[in-house]
Order: structure tokens, then sequence, then C-alpha cells
């Protein structure tokens, strides 16, 4: 392997792959991505099964945003099938719209009812506003507490019991908190500007994104094989290394998980082929009462794939993260007790200002696709400016 690089990026999901791409085009840099797995585009990465369905390998990932910078910046690199998300919870057997909007007050409640929590919950908060559910609890009329122990018990109770393994009373009102009332008739699960999928699929976008003569890519390459920290240098394939390396992986494991592992949510998937043209009525039903799994996913509805006599589901099942092996962290579990171990593996990269985190694994953070992409090209910003 050449020696001659000005940086070494760990991991090619879109943290990855846009830092290197900006680095070696913009920045005229030569760049080799270090990627574990067998395939670039990481947890987006997605392939056509045996009966020619595209689907994701890691669960549903569906680009919205509301920062035109990403969307002009991945436009670069795809072209885009028109797809707004709806997603509707099994309730009971009953099919409804999440968020609970407008539309819902009216499947839940008659007709008389409806009119009166829709004129309330509008007075009380405006029209076209997500509510908290936390908000909507507070309130003292009761029709609107009412409301809210209705999406409270149906919708996100249960549900996030099983997403995060926790009891009630341990779930974070951070959690809590991102469950919206949203006050319109608008079923979208997103309302950004910017919505849609990769026309050919993540995997093909990813691969445009590098294909660059300044970036080599080596998968099936574990960090830890070729990097090494020691005395305030960073070290490649036993050798000082004088340029920078940008890690979006797990900060805890590439110590070795020396203080312990960060604590995450993993993810089991079966997937199911069915000689039928359709399963259910939209890509994503959420299983919010029932079920030990969460969602089942219908690709061909997100792609807008035509197959006859065909199609894919997949299950998904939330699982504890124990094992780096065999499991995929995917959910960072946030809480001051793990915030506070992720800060004592930040202390240990103080001391090499060469070596730069960027990425849901390396930041110990959720991000959704944009946040990801507007994260990854600030920095890449702030790198090509500081040469």
């Amino acid at each position: 392997m050449r020696k001659d690089y000005n940086s070494i990026v760990v991991g090619c999901g879109f943290a990855g792959a846009v830092v290197a791409r900006e680095l070696a085009e913009r920045g005229e840099e030569k760049v080799l991505i270090l990627e574990k797995r067998n395939h670039i585009a990481g947890n987006c990465y997605d392939v056509c099964d045996k009966d020619g369905v595209l689907i994701h390998k890691y669960g549903p990932h569906i680009f919205h945003t509301n920062i035109e910078r990403v969307y002009q910046y991945l436009s670069r690199f795809t072209e885009w099938y028109d797809y707004s998300h709806e997603v509707v919870a099994n309730v009971n057997g009953q099919m409804i719209p999440v968020p609970f909007n407008l539309n819902t007050l009216g499947m839940v409640y008659d007709k008389e009812m409806a009119e009166s929590l829709e004129k309330k919950l509008i007075e009380t908060f405006g029209e076209g506003s997500r509510v908290p559910i936390l908000k909507l609890m507070e309130q003292e009329d009761e029709d609107l507490k009412a409301v809210a122990e209705y999406v409270y018990q149906h919708i996100f109770l249960r549900y996030t019991m099983k997403q995060w393994g926790q009891k009630p009373e341990e779930i974070s009102p951070e959690v809590t908190g991102r469950v919206p009332v949203l006050l319109s008739r608008d079923n979208r699960y997103f309302q950004d500007t910017y919505q849609g999928m990769p026309l050919h699929g993540y995997t093909p976008l990813v691969q445009e994104m590098l294909s660059h003569p300044n970036i080599d890519i080596v998968l099936g390459a574990d960090a830890k094989d070729y990097l090494k920290l020691e005395n305030g240098d960073i070290y490649f394939q036993e050798e000082l290394f004088k340029g920078k390396v940008i890690y979006t992986g797990p900060l805890d494991e590439f110590f070795n998980c020396c203080y312990g592992r960060l604590p995450y949510r993993s993810l089991r998937f079966e997937f199911e082929h069915l000689p039928v043209d359709s399963y259910q009525e939209k890509a994503v039903v959420n299983y919010t009462v029932s079920e030990d799994y969460t969602r089942i996913t219908e690709f061909k509805k997100m792609t807008g794939q035509e197959i006859k006599g065909a199609t894919t589901i997949m299950k998904e099942y939330p699982i504890p993260y124990t094992d780096s092996e065999k499991e995929i962290p995917y959910y960072a579990i946030i809480n001051d007790e793990n915030l506070k171990l992720y800060q004592r593996y930040l202390e240990l990269v103080k001391e090499y200002p060469g070596f730069i985190l960027a990425g849901r694994l390396a930041d110990y953070k959720y991000y959704n696709i944009d946040a990801i992409v507007d994260r990854a090209l600030t920095l890449a910003d702030k790198l090509i400016l500081d040469k």
C-alpha cells in the first residue's frame, strides 16, 4: 500500500464518503478510505435481492432535508425518485397515520368530538404546529389531555419500550419530546422541503461520490490493524503519519473498550420474499401496541420499483448491543452516565490533533442523513481552509 496519502478516512458511510470526496476534489489531497465492512455506503447500503427488489440491508433510509446545500450537493451524484414518506401505525388492526394528525382525529373519535378537538388544538397551538406529546400532556383542558393520553398509550409507549428496551419511567424526556401531534392534514412523515430517494439507490450514489482519482478504498480493513496512536503521534502501518485521520467509527472500540463499552441499541432484521404484487398499504407500517417487531418495511413502495408477482418485506426487531462481531451499533443510548463515559474516550483523543472525529458513532450521536452530510461538508470546509 502506498504511503503518500494526505488524509486517511476510517469508514465509508456518508460522513466518511463526503469528507473523502471534498478533500480529494477541493483539497486536492490523496485520500485513503479504510472500511471494515466488505461494501461502501455504511448503513445506507442497498442491493437487489434474488427477486430483483432493491432492499436496504440495514433498515429503511429515507432522504429528507431543509438544507439546500445538502440537497444540491447530493444531487451532483444522483437523480431522485420523487417519494414522500407516509407511515401508518397498526393500532389493534386499525391503520392510522403517524405522526398523529388532524386526519387521525377523525379516525379515532366520532365526528362531533373530532371537530371539537381540532378546534381546541388549533386555537391553543396554531394550525400547522408540531406539538410535542409532553407539552400536550401538560395542558389543563381535559379533552386535550385525553388526546395526549391516547397518543402516549397507543402510538408512543409500547413502541418506545420495544425500541429502547426500557420501562416507561426510564425513557428519557428527550425521546418523549420527539413524539409530536401534527396539527395539519398532511399525512407525510416529514414536512421537509426536499424529499425523495436516490433514483438508482444509495450505493450507486456513494459509488459516484467516491469515483475520484485521488481516492483509494480498502474494504474489509479494520482501522486498528493499520493505525496506532502513541505519545501524541499517529502511525500508519507502523510508520509515522503526518497527515490527518478522519475517524467515523465507534470511538470506544478503537481503544479496545478500555473504559467499558458505550451502550447502543442494535437491530435484527428478518427479510421475507412473497409472491404477491403488494403486501401492505404503505412502505412502512409501525406496530405500536402489538407484535415483538416494531415495524414492517415493504421496499418497493419506497423506491418505485415495478416488479410483478414479487415483493420483499422486512421485519425489524430491536435488540441489545453486546457483541461488535455479531451486532451493529445503531442508536446511541443518550443519558448522563453514557455521555460521561464518552467524554473519557474523548480525552484519549485530545493529544492527537490530527485524529479528527465525525459521524454518528464517533460523535456518539444520532444523525439523519442530511445532518451528517451537513456535518461532513462543514468539517471539510474547515480542514481545507486550515491547510
